[in-house]
C-alpha cells in the first residue's frame, strides 16, 4: 500500500522551515526568544536553526539589535521560482499596456492553496493609486480575480475552496452562498468579474480569466482603482473590454484556442 507523503516528513527540516515562514510581512526582524515562544521550541533548538539558516543564507542576522531577518536566498528562490512560470513571461508586457491605456493598476495573479496570489503587477501613473500587492495572499469569494476562479470551478472545487465559513471583510461583502452562487453564474457567462468595495472599501477591480494551451483557467489579469474613479460606465464600456482582450491576448500567447 502507497504511504502518504506526510509519512516521510523529516521534523527538523519542517522546524526550519516554520522558522523561515515566521518572517511573514508583520515583522521584517524576530529575536530568538519570540521565534522560541511563537515555534514552542527550546531556545538551544531554534538558535541552531537559525545559524544552520543563516550558514546557507536564508537568514541573517542585524548585528545591531541581534535579531534576525530574512537572507538573499530567499530572494535568489522567489526569483527563481517566478522565473519558471510562463504565465509571467508573457504577462509584463500586456500588463504594461494595460496600465498605460487604463491609468490604473493592473496586476496578474495565480490560485494557490485556496487563496489568489498576485505575482507581478503595474502600478497606476496618476497621483492617487493603490498600492501593489504582489505576493500577498487574497481571498477567493470578494475579489474579482478569485471569483473568477470560483466560477469556473467544478462543484467539488468550489466546495472545498470556499470552506465551512465565507468571511465578511466590508459590508459589500458576500456571505450568503445562494447569492454568491447566482454571482458566480453570472461571472461565468459574461466572461468578467467586478468587485466593489467588497474586499476593501473604496477599491473597485475587474479581472477576465487567462487560461493556457489546456483550455483552463491558470491565471486572471486584474485592473484596480479607487472606486471613486471607476464608474459603472467606466467598467462596461472600457475596463471590462479592455481586460477582457487582454486576458484574451495573453491567453492566446500560452497556447490557448478557442
Amino acid at each position: 500500500m502507497r504511504r502518504e507523503k506526510t509519512n516521510y516528513t523529516i521534523q527538523s527540516v519542517s522546524h526550519a522551515l516554520d522558522v523561515i515562514e515566521q518572517f511573514n510581512g508583520e515583522r521584517d526582524e524576530l529575536g530568538v526568544t519570540e521565534l522560541s515562544k511563537r515555534l514552542k521550541l527550546h531556545k538551544n533548538n531554534v538558535f541552531r536553526l537559525l545559524a544552520t539558516l543563516e550558514a546557507r543564507g536564508y537568514i541573517e542576522q542585524n548585528k545591531a539589535t541581534d535579531n534576525y531577518r530574512l537572507g538573499i536566498r530567499c530572494l535568489q528562490l522567489g526569483q527563481s521560482y517566478l522565473g519558471q512560470i510562463g504565465l509571467l513571461h508573457q504577462a509584463r508586457a500586456i500588463l504594461e499596456s494595460v496600465a498605460h491605456t487604463s491609468h490604473e493598476m493592473a496586476f496578474v495573479a495565480v490560485l494557490r492553496r485556496g487563496v489568489v496570489v498576485p505575482l507581478d503587477a503595474v502600478e497606476s501613473d496618476q497621483s492617487v493609486r493603490l498600492v501593489s500587492r504582489v505576493g500577498d495572499a487574497l481571498p477567493l469569494h470578494c475579489t474579482a480575480a478569485g471569483k473568477l476562479h470560483l466560477a469556473f470551478a467544478s462543484e467539488d472545487e468550489l466546495r472545498e475552496l470556499l470552506g465551512d465559513e465565507v468571511v465578511s471583510f466590508t459590508e459589500r461583502t458576500i456571505t450568503e452562498r445562494a447569492v454568491l452562487a447566482q454571482k458566480l453564474k453570472a461571472i461565468a457567462a459574461q466572461g468578467y468579474a467586478t468587485e466593489i468595495g467588497e474586499h476593501l472599501t473604496d477599491v473597485t477591480s475587474v479581472a477576465a480569466p487567462v487560461r493556457d494551451y489546456t483550455r483552463n483557467v491558470v491565471g486572471t489579469l486584474t485592473i484596480s482603482a479607487p472606486s471613486y474613479r471607476m464608474s459603472d460606465e467606466r467598467i462596461k464600456q472600457e475596463a471590462a473590454p479592455l481586460i477582457v482582450k487582454a486576458a484574451g491576448d495573453l491567453s492566446t500567447r500560452l497556447g490557448f484556442r478557442p
